[in-house]
């Protein structure tokens, strides 16, 4: 008898056990949603008031009381900012009620009610290394060009660092873009940043919420060893046709929402879009001569839509689809650009015979990117890609098991000739097969939550088990401590090079199936890029409107797959195996207290790789991070808003050019004459990232006036200062002219939106 098959028996009465446990009891079910537009309302608390017990519903505004006995129950709904609901229930053994609930808005304190969400999470989820960001945080910020953009808002948070105001390069604690995911529900998003480093693709004005994992993340997510950024729109507005219309001077954006067809039994149909772009390689040439003579060479044009359906007991599906272009174009240096679009569908289930949910996705998505430079050949990539997921969430009470499946599939095309002229292109495809299981189990104060992942790489032959744990003590009311650790892999790597100063491009290429049998001294099993997490922390709420958070990590990326830097002839390896390791520790303090909104984030880290020759610093490790961000509301209603940012960090590493040789191109015929052929300028190059650039600085402030036409239109008027005291931060440079281009000078910015 094969091992696995003796755990069926016991498999088989656990699940019998719980079906004749939940046919004796009861449940009471459902969704919570915002009575003036239908938007469910996360971390309401649902409490039985006989009981004195309670649930917190989730993202999506769902919650379950489960194993009722038969009898009467009230409960009662409450969050702040909206009134209070209570509801009376006769249950019946075996019973299950699904309510869809209405909350009534009082006096919406957005700042507020996000706080007493925020902590209302915390002491029912782990969390660990992981920061959630709503649409009101994101407008906290100097919105430069007068445009809240997430972009911004990532900047500030700890453990990510930027390349700056351009480029669009974001690293989260010691991984590079490529060990990055980014999910629009569900939908991967290869690059989600603009040129301009101040844009990213996704619309503020359509988002309801984003997590941002730096680390140690559950088991749900895979195929990638660094981070996952996690993000999801919101539904169209069920009540009425409203919507954004944004212009400044960097470029102008609608949005537009509302139903498709009036709700009927608690039915809805709605719609959901968004246009936006950039025009400011025009008007640059008009407001901003004083930066470049030529115009800010910057374009990008973005869109995207949604349409949902909702049924009556809350179940619903998504169809959904993105256009996201982008172009750079520095004359004589650089040109630069890449397009991304894709197609998806998302469905929610909520089954009437069964207490859990039934969600999943099915999702298409294109990239192509290529970067043109002066001194340097073509180089290209495109990726595109299939994924489908199932996942399923039972809950008993706090408690919760979730598990799932995922298939992905992904073609990759590089192309690229390194700078001694060798063709280092790939053509590929890769297929993947993932199941995972998570299980909460919250026990008086401690919050325990192991999860398991095993990844199948059909293209490496490759399965991959990856356990997860992560935990939280809340000690006291106010002091949480938390831990989190897991296995981490995945079967893509970059096509970036270390001998750029700065980098612009990054392509996409699969891990290779022949490797040297040893990384380092230790033996490779398979060409997988693995990680290993851990990160401990704590959460303080010392004092009344203060919240402290601070953590330590360690990631160790065992093994690592990068061009090989040391290839001179088609016949050398065209990649090496690298190790490396990415550790810090960062510290975060809010004040949040009525109109006063203060946040400073420190952040120190080290980050280097291992190539079995050298030891060396990558060029994003910034040794020291520093942002500090402030927000002030005054005025009758609150219709004056000040906002500010001042960033510091570090310089960031980078070869330096050692000298210059007289090159000759490699004959391509025995016979040929060198005196035929015109010598090139080679360049010979520094020990990597010996170097380093100078530290980086800015400071933006920006001013809003609202005007209330009435309840539901309003104007607004925005004025900012990007860079407020032009200070000259290095962005580029040319290696064998030494031309420099710097980032962003000061830039004034007004812009004027109209919301109805």
């Amino acid at each position: 008898m094969k091992p696995t098959s003796l755990y069926l028996p016991f498999l088989a009465i656990f699940f019998i056990n719980i079906t004749i446990a939940f046919a004796q009891t009861a449940t009471i079910r459902g969704f919570i949603y915002d009575k003036s537009n239908g938007e469910p309302i996360p971390y309401c608390s649902v409490l039985l008031v006989n009981e004195k017990t309670g649930v917190v519903s989730d993202d999506n505004g769902y919650f379950s009381l489960t194993k009722l006995k038969a009898g009467e129950y009230k409960i009662r709904i409450t969050f702040m900012g909206y009134d209070s609901l209570v509801r009376i229930y006769n249950l019946k053994n075996g019973q299950t009620i699904t309510e869809k609930l209405y909350l009534e808005p009082i006096s919406i304190q957005i700042g507020e009610v996000q706080i007493i969400a925020q902590k209302e999470a915390q002491k029912t989820e782990t969390r660990v290394a992981v920061e959630r960001v709503s649409p009101k945080q994101i407008s906290q910020l100097p919105s430069i060009g007068g445009i809240p953009d997430i972009a911004q808002y990532l900047q500030i948070l700890p453990g990510v660092v930027f390349t700056g105001d351009q480029g669009g390069q974001l690293y989260i604690r010691g991984g590079t873009p490529i060990q990055n995911k980014v999910l629009l529900d569900g939908l991967v998003v290869y690059n989600p940043f603009h040129s301009i480093g101040l844009f990213s693709v996704f619309d503020t004005d359509i988002i309801k919420n984003v997590d941002v994992y730096s680390a140690g993340f559950g088991a749900e997510y895979g195929n990638r060893i660094s981070s996952i950024m996690d993000i999801k729109t919101r539904d169209g507005n069920k009540k009425r046709l409203s919507g954004k219309f944004d212009i400044n001077t960097f470029g102008a954006k609608m949005v537009l929402e509302g139903p498709l067809m009036k709700e009927k039994n608690k039915n809805s149909l709605t719609f959901l879009m968004s246009v936006k772009g950039s025009y400011l390689e025009q008007t640059s040439k008009l407001l901003y001569r004083y930066a470049d003579t030529n115009g800010l060479p910057y374009n990008y044009l973005d869109g995207y839509g949604k349409i949902s359906l909702q049924t009556n007991n809350g179940s619903r599906i998504n169809f959904f689809g993105f256009s996201f272009n982008d172009g750079v174009n520095y004359p004589n240096i650089a040109s630069y650009k890449w397009n991304s679009w894709g197609i998806g569908s998302s469905f929610l289930i909520i089954p009437s015979v069964a207490n859990m949910l039934m969600d999943g996705t099915l999702a298409y998505s294109d990239y192509k990117i290529g970067l043109s430079e002066a001194t340097n050949p073509l180089r290209t990539s495109h990726i595109n890609g299939y994924s489908f997921s199932m996942n399923f969430t039972y809950l008993f009470g706090q408690n919760s098991l979730k598990y799932g499946v995922e298939f992905l599939g992904s073609w990759l095309d590089y192309a690229f000739t390194n700078p001694y002229g060798t063709d280092c292109g790939q053509e590929s495809f890769n297929s993947e097969f993932a199941i995972f299981v998570k299980y909460k189990w919250i026990i008086k104060k401690i919050i325990f939550e192991p999860s398991l992942r095993l990844h199948y790489y059909a293209s490496q032959s490759a399965l991959s088990p990856e356990p997860r744990i992560a935990m939280k003590y809340n000690v006291s009311k106010n002091v949480r401590l938390k831990l989190a650790a897991g296995l981490y892999t995945q079967n893509i790597m970059s096509a970036t090079s270390d001998q750029d100063v700065v980098n612009l491009f990054y392509g996409f290429l699969t891990v290779p199936e022949y490797l040297p049998e040893k990384i380092n001294g230790v033996p490779v099993r398979n060409s997988l890029q693995k990680g290993q997490h851990i990160v401990v922390g704590g959460e303080f709420d010392v004092l009344k409107y203060f919240a402290i958070n601070t953590e330590v990590y360690f990631k160790n990326f065992s093994h690592l797959t990068n061009i090989n830097r040391y290839q001179m002839f088609a016949s050398d390896n065209e990649f090496i195996l690298e190790t490396g390791k990415a550790y810090g520790a960062d510290i975060s303090i809010k004040y949040n207290y009525k109109k006063l909104y203060v946040n400073f984030v420190y952040a120190l880290n080290w980050v280097n790789r291992d190539d079995g020759t050298i030891v060396y610093r990558t060029h994003f490790d910034r040794r020291h991070n520093i942002n500090i961000t402030t927000s002030y509301a005054f005025g009758k209603n609150d219709v004056w808003q000040i906002d500010a940012r001042w960033n510091f960090g570090t310089g960031f590493p980078f070869t330096k050019t050692k000298g210059f040789y007289p090159k000759n191109e490699a004959f391509s015929d025995i016979s040929q004459d060198i005196n035929s052929f015109n010598e090139s300028l080679g360049i010979i190059y520094d020990t990597i990232n010996r170097g380093q650039l100078p530290d980086y600085h800015r400071l933006d402030i920006n001013f809003k006036r609202k005007f209330i036409l009435n309840p539901r239109s309003t104007i607004e008027l925005n004025a900012g200062v990007t860079n407020v005291y032009n200070y000259y931060n290095i962005f580029y440079v040319n290696r064998k002219t030494n031309e420099k281009i710097y980032q962003l000078p000061i830039l004034w910015s007004f812009s004027c939106n109209i919301n109805f």
